[in-house]
């Protein structure tokens, strides 16, 4: 009678203290691993995000003006301030010359001195019976008009249209010597690291191969 009372006992007791290790490894390693699985998960959608942008630019700044029609500029001075400051990027596009009116922001050679490319507000313009036209014109920024009046050369002038700020600042990183060949010999690097992370997978935990057993033993 006694015997028969303390075998359900014993069974049970041995039961509990079989799954008291099962739930020790279960807990700890699946709190780390889902940790890792996140870190993962966002670095990989971070290395995404980096491409992405970086093959936007590409395309915008360098394949864009020579497949469609318009063309990317640098501003350098603070004239434009604050529609356009130092360092951001233009985007021109073409228009008729005999379209222009006051109020475009034109991009054209000075007539005077070193005849250097700017980006300046139209504020009168003349039309010529032989048909030229000639246009005063002020950066934002500044108390006065320049001191000029250009005559548009050929029939066309350029127009900006959008700004994108601050890329120019970054593109005259890149073309410095240093940047530039890091990224020439750089870059093939990481792209090599990257496509073989990911198609490398690493393998289970030991963990994972011990919560397996015991979960086999409890089926059992």
């Amino acid at each position: 009678m006694t015997a028969a009372l303390l075998a359900p006992l014993a069974r049970t007791t041995d039961t509990a203290i079989a799954h008291r290790p099962a739930q020790q490894l279960t807990s700890e390693p699946t709190h780390v691993g889902i940790g890792t699985r996140v870190a993962r998960l966002v670095g990989r959608w971070m290395l995404r995000l980096v491409v992405t942008v970086a093959v936007l630019a590409f395309g915008v700044l360098a394949v864009g003006p020579h497949v469609l029609d318009y063309r990317t500029m640098t501003m350098l001075t603070g004239s434009m301030s604050p529609v356009i400051d130092p360092g951001d990027v233009t985007i021109v596009t073409p228009l008729p010359v005999d379209e222009v009116a006051v109020g475009m922001i034109i991009a054209y050679h000075i007539p005077i001195d070193d005849h250097h490319l700017v980006s300046h507000r139209v504020v009168s313009v003349e039309h010529g019976a032989d048909g030229a036209v000639t246009v005063e014109t002020k950066g934002d920024a500044n108390d006065a008009t320049d001191p000029w009046q250009a005559t548009l050369k050929g029939d066309t002038a350029y127009q900006v249209r959008a700004v994108i700020p601050e890329i120019g600042n970054a593109i005259e990183v890149l073309r410095t010597p240093v940047v530039s060949q890091a990224l020439i010999y750089g870059a093939p690097a990481l792209l090599a690291g990257w496509l073989l992370l990911s198609i490398w997978r690493p393998a289970a935990p030991a963990a994972d191969t011990r919560r397996a057993d015991v979960a086999a033993g409890d089926a059992e």
